[in-house]
């Protein structure tokens, strides 16, 4: 039954520009951290940890595929680097409000870049390079 809604997700991956995938990495962490938080309410440990492990392999790829050779990058590595150590002592320290404060901030990434999209679009429309 989820085969097709699997080979939907895969051919929405395959198909996306390095833009919208890196929205996806955005909405991913967020569903993760809120699963967590979700988990740490019902005092499931095992999932709490797994989903917080989740949200922060994405924010360690986001770091990863940064190009460091440009300002933007350089000034972004350390708040994803901030936002990796505070999902390691949520983690640790079962804390919903380390959680919630780290969400607000891959929300603001991700709207931050969903503005980023939009204005690039409207430059390939207009023909702006």
């Amino acid at each position: 039954m989820n085969k097709p809604y699997q080979t939907y997700q895969q051919n929405s991956v395959q198909t996306a520009s390095p833009g919208e995938l890196t929205l996806m990495l955005y909405n991913g962490c967020i569903k993760f951290i809120k699963v967590a938080k979700k988990s740490i309410e019902n005092k499931d440990i095992e999932a709490k940890n797994t989903n917080i492990q989740k949200a922060q392999n994405i924010i360690s790829e986001l770091m990863v595929t940064l190009n460091l050779d440009t300002d933007v990058s350089k000034q972004i590595i350390p708040l994803y680097d901030y936002v990796y150590h505070r999902l390691v002592h949520a983690n640790t320290q079962n804390d919903v409000e380390v959680l919630d404060e780290v969400q607000g901030l891959v929300e603001e990434f991700r709207d931050t870049w969903k503005e980023v999209i939009k204005l690039n679009r409207q430059q390939k429309v207009s023909g702006v390079n």
